[in-house]
């Protein structure tokens, strides 16, 4: 039965077997890993993954492709809104069943491996799916998603360029991130109307220790008035939670490194009880 796209989904599938192709290459999976698809709609990408992984589960929220997929016998089907989907949990079920394939389930001092995770993510629905598996980034191996490439620019910007932001921040915090392919709005049925691009989301190994919360908050009201000087947002907000330290808000948010914030972001946390004053250059 031929599936129509649903616009409240966002659906738009991709078509193109080049770029398919390109992206299998890309994300290079390999036999028994437990990886997760996020929206395999028509299985265009499915089912070249699961023909080298052997198995693959996969989290659709359209009823209608859901019970298409779970006529696949080696895919198992979470149907749910991806928001909905606790990572952390999902890691270690999907972790010991590819153990249990494999036969090793019971052999000494055997760990289910890291979650590898991959799809062609809603464009509208993008960057909320980014900060939920965020919070689980120490249970994933890596991640292969196609965006819109607007969203990648940001994710991959350096300070000082136009679409350096709080997504950079956030993001560069925990993941070493790459650009991998530019796929064309011609690659989909129907084609959207903006470019796309594959992203490559490596979890750094030894990533600095803050509170994301702090960090976020901190990171959002620097870029809540990107054309000011810091000393107008952020430097008003370090003086309400006590900060004695030295840090330059004679600058732009965007000039600011990835580096810069972190250190910042440790500095408060470690701020004692709220005192007066704050030490600008």
């Amino acid at each position: 039965m031929k599936h129509i796209p649903r616009k409240r989904f966002g659906q738009h599938f991709l078509t193109d077997r080049n770029i398919i192709e390109s992206i299998v290459q890309a994300i290079a999976p390999k036999a028994g890993e437990a990886m997760v698809e996020i929206g395999p709609g028509l299985a265009a990408l499915t089912q070249p993954l699961v023909e080298r992984l052997g198995h693959l589960t996969v989290i659709e929220l359209d009823r209608d492709l859901a019970r298409q997929l779970r006529s696949h016998s080696q895919l198992t089907v979470i149907e749910s809104d991806v928001l909905k989907v606790n990572f952390r949990q999902l890691a270690e079920e999907v972790g010991a069943a590819a153990f249990s394939r494999s036969g090793e389930a019971d052999l000494p001092g055997s760990v289910p491996s890291k979650l590898r995770v991959v799809g062609n993510l809603p464009y509208n629905i993008s960057t909320p799916i980014l900060f939920l598996l965020l919070d689980a980034v120490d249970v994933i191996e890596d991640q292969h998603f196609m965006l819109q490439k607007e969203v990648i620019n940001r994710m991959v910007a350096a300070p000082s360029t136009s679409d350096y932001g709080r997504l950079s921040v956030m993001l560069q915090w925990r993941y070493a991130m790459e650009n991998v392919l530019f796929v064309p709005p011609q690659s989909f049925n129907p084609p959207p109307r903006v470019d796309s691009a594959v992203v490559r989301m490596v979890p750094h190994t030894d990533p600095v220790a803050l509170p994301v919360k702090q960090l976020s908050e901190l990171v959002q009201v620097a870029f809540s008035q990107r054309r000011k000087l810091l000393r107008h947002t952020l430097g008003q907000w370090l003086t309400a939670r006590g900060f004695t330290g030295s840090f330059d808000v004679q600058r732009r948010a965007e000039e600011v490194p990835v580096a810069d914030y972190l250190m910042l972001a440790q500095q408060v946390a470690a701020c004692p009880a709220p005192v007066v004053g704050l030490d600008v250059r």
